[in-house]
């Protein structure tokens, strides 16, 4: 049993510095890796060895990162005090900048998109906000995407999510766009009214070309007014039509 001891301790230490020593990546992660303090470069994907105790390495995730910003209070430069939140996508495409400049770019991604948010609203109109929200997400991403690229950060997407305003400002606005409907609807019944004294207009002109083409209509309105029967209805009749009924001889017998 002595001369086996050695060999077991043996075994034993080099099990642990093979399973100290071997390390496997993913297909989207790199291992940034240092030998005694000193960047080597970042590896990967797949299986390869490190020096125990001389080298150690730090694995960074290349997918795409979703980043929740908080609300943040501002006010617009036309002194609109507001709330906005956002979402910022960004990824890692130089895994050595990400280890060795920065020394947490996911929190520092968040502080600068906060700061940033903040400024750029600031230097906005609300209705830029409201109306032109994709040019405030462009410019967002660009801003900060500069101040990430030192880092190693690629940031993709930036987009406002909620904007919260004050109860006055939402009151203010619903009556506003309640008083724009109300507009429109006025001028839709403008324009229909317009539109029907032209066709009145031109209806009127055709019937006063053609004396018998009023009796006809007088006579259709008496054939509408007959189907409710529920009414009496006095219905005047003009002396052109009594003269094509009676004959002119007639009533001028009656005028005597």
């Amino acid at each position: 049993m002595e001369p086996l001891v050695p060999i077991l301790i043996i075994l034993v230490a080099g099990f642990f510095l093979f399973s100290a020593s071997v390390r496997v990546v993913q297909e989207y992660e790199r291992g940034v890796i240092f030998r005694l303090g000193r960047l080597v470069g970042a590896r990967g994907p797949g299986i390869f060895f490190l020096i125990p105790v001389v080298e150690r390495m730090v694995k960074v995730d290349l997918r795409i990162l979703t980043l929740d910003v908080p609300a943040q209070e501002t006010i617009t430069r036309d002194n609109v005090q507001l709330k906005v939140d956002a979402v910022v996508y960004f990824r890692v495409v130089d895994p050595e900048s990400a280890v060795t400049r920065v020394l947490d770019y996911v929190r520092a991604t968040s502080l600068m998109a906060q700061t940033t948010l903040r400024s750029v609203l600031g230097q906005s109109e609300l209705d830029d906000l409201l109306g032109h929200r994709e040019q405030i997400n462009e410019k967002l991403q660009a801003i900060i995407d500069q101040q990430t690229d030192p880092w190693g950060v690629k940031v993709s997407i930036v987009e406002v999510r909620d904007v919260q305003l004050p109860d006055a400002m939402r009151r203010a606005m619903a009556r506003q766009a309640e008083a724009e409907r109300e507009k429109r609807a006025k001028i839709l019944h403008a324009e229909g009214e317009l539109a029907a004294s032209d066709r009145l207009a031109a209806a009127a002109a055709i019937i006063g070309s053609a004396p018998a083409g009023l009796h006809l209509r007088y006579l259709q309105t008496l054939t509408e007014i007959a189907a409710e029967k529920s009414q009496t209805v006095v219905f005047p009749m003009g002396l052109d039509l009594l003269k094509l009924i009676f004959g002119e001889e007639r009533l001028a017998a009656v005028d005597k």
